[in-house]
């Protein structure tokens, strides 16, 4: 058979084509390899910087990283061996077990006992055995099985291929699902457990005032037993001018730094201290002058 030269040149053409074409394709496989290997790196260290983030946030609420569990040893397995369950077979006088066990049935399982026969199962090759070269209780491992309808053993589907675009894609949305949620719990870590939507100037003109409004009423609880003649009137100044002020200053002091402290904030919170002092030292001799006003208009 002659080939002419128009038949040579074209298929030399079709060659060419396709080798241009399989590197293009080689080229455009290698772009993408790269552009999965980038996005891998940029995937892991966002993964890394979360890892960092959290344990942070973990230490500042108190809560440190759990041990990792090691996984349950198998029942009826010593510790370290790998070897499989050993089934006992027929003994007789000479073996060394019990001699009334040689007349008794196998306990090697088979078909009757609903253990897999496999080849041995075979008619006329009952001297081979389901997987020649493993142990009886591998045997039953050896290949992956899926019953059909019929009921014949047969060996199991692969999974599907897995496309390591699709992959990565929903790991970086759950990266990002997972950044939004540790902003707010940044956003709920920045705030104190007292208060939290206030100002924190508002918070401790509120945390004095209360204060000092229980000492007011505790000053009341003097000035009625003062009236009774449970305290003297020298005791009953000291307690309004100091007493109860300096008590009432320091119960917000503390309140403020307890529960006025937002679990992750760089130094201390301001705590107010001379508007505090200003409260507290100013509210409870102010509260005794109304009270005397009041119980001189109802005379």
């Amino acid at each position: 058979m002659t080939v002419s030269f128009e038949e040579y040149a074209a298929l030399a053409r079709q060659l060419a084509e396709q080798r241009r074409a399989g590197e293009r394709d080689a080229a455009v496989e290698s772009e993408r390899r790269r552009d999965l290997h980038a996005a891998v790196d940029y995937l892991h260290q966002r993964l890394t910087a979360q890892g960092h983030r959290l344990d942070q946030l973990g230490h500042a609420i108190g809560v440190d990283q759990p041990a990792a569990v090691p996984p349950p040893a198998q029942s009826g397995t010593a510790p370290g061996s790998s070897a499989g369950p050993a089934w006992p077979g027929p003994q007789g006088p000479g073996s060394g077990g019990d001699p009334a066990a040689g007349s008794g049935p196998s306990v090697v399982p088979g078909p009757g006992d609903g253990g897999p026969a496999g080849a041995a199962g075979a008619p006329g090759r009952a001297d081979v055995g389901a997987y020649p070269g493993l142990p009886a209780g591998e045997a039953r491992l050896a290949l992956p099985t899926a019953v059909s309808p019929a009921g014949a053993g047969v060996p199991a589907q692969r999974a599907a291929a897995v496309d390591p675009a699709v992959e990565l894609e929903l790991a970086r949305r759950m990266a990002d699902e997972a950044d939004r949620h540790g902003q707010q719990a940044e956003l709920l870590a920045q705030r104190p457990a007292l208060l939290p939507t206030w100002s924190p100037l508002a918070r401790a003109v509120a945390v004095y005032a209360g204060c000092g409004a229980a000492a007011g009423v505790a000053m009341l609880a003097l000035v009625l037993a003062s009236g009774v003649g449970l305290v003297d009137g020298f005791t009953l100044g000291a307690w309004i001018c100091a007493g109860l002020p300096a008590l009432a200053f320091f119960g917000g002091y503390l309140v403020l730094g307890q529960w006025g402290r937002p679990a992750m904030v760089a130094g201390t919170p301001p705590r107010y201290l001379p508007l505090g002092f200003l409260i507290c030292f100013l509210l409870v001799p102010v509260a005794y002058c109304g009270y005397l006003l009041l119980v001189r208009g109802l005379r």
